[in-house]
């Protein structure tokens, strides 16, 4: 069983990265790597996203309508930037998979590390700077199971102020309180399925943007997907 973090434990790290650096979206690549070679074969992973919605008492509450929309509206941006991005995508099929869930835990994990100790305040001395980071032998059931030589993975988690928590923030602006509202978190890496190794990394964090809405969603993924390789 891989190593992950509590499932809350994720969210709470990139808010500390977010307060950090609001508004921010920051790619990074493995040294010595450009892009995959021609003719190299991608499999999307089923995407890791869950949105929130934010209560006057700051709770978050799972929204499954919203994040099933989301999901929707993610996959299909994706598939529109075959072209664009010069990768055809293979997917995987969204099917509950123990092996296929468990490696998207790692990927949060190890992700929010990524946030944490090498984009974030607290650098790894040993790391010197570089994207230095691995999924590790776990990959190798995906590997074996679709034969790509790469895959694309997606973590994902928003959050919306409801009515009442605005109207919480406003009322504690008067008396010079501030209170958060919505938050938007991501970040999506290439795995080389041959090492483990994370070879490009890119984060997004903001306090805007609304994936359930196609047209927003895809804006989000764009910058996302900025700095590609290809």
């Amino acid at each position: 069983m891989p190593w992950t973090l509590p499932r809350l434990a994720i969210p709470l790290i990139l808010i500390l990265c977010a307060a950090a650096c609001p508004a921010l979206a920051q790619g990074n690549a493995k040294a010595g790597f450009t892009r995959p070679p021609p003719g190299a074969r991608i499999v999307l992973m089923p995407m890791d996203v869950e949105l929130f919605s934010i209560s006057a008492g700051g709770i978050l509450e799972p929204r499954a309508e919203w994040t099933q929309a989301a999901v929707r509206h993610l996959k299909d941006a994706y598939l529109g930037r075959k072209e664009s991005l010069k990768v055809d995508f293979s997917e995987l099929d969204d099917a509950p998979d123990e092996t296929i869930e468990d490696l998207n835990r790692l990927h949060g994990a190890v992700g929010a590390a990524i946030n944490l100790h090498h984009l974030g305040m607290f650098k790894l001395p040993t790391k010197e700077g570089r994207l230095d980071w691995s999924l590790g032998s776990d990959v190798s059931a995906l590997k074996a199971r679709t034969g790509a030589d790469y895959a694309l993975f997606t973590f994902v988690r928003d959050s919306y102020a409801t009515g009442e928590r605005v109207a919480a923030m406003v009322v504690a602006a008067l008396f010079g309180v501030g209170l958060g509202g919505g938050m938007q978190a991501a970040y999506v890496s290439l795995v080389d399925l041959g090492s483990g190794d994370i070879v490009w990394f890119n984060r997004l964090i903001r306090a805007s943007g609304d994936l359930r809405e196609a047209a927003k969603a895809a804006e989000t993924l764009d910058a996302l997907l900025s700095g590609f390789p290809k």
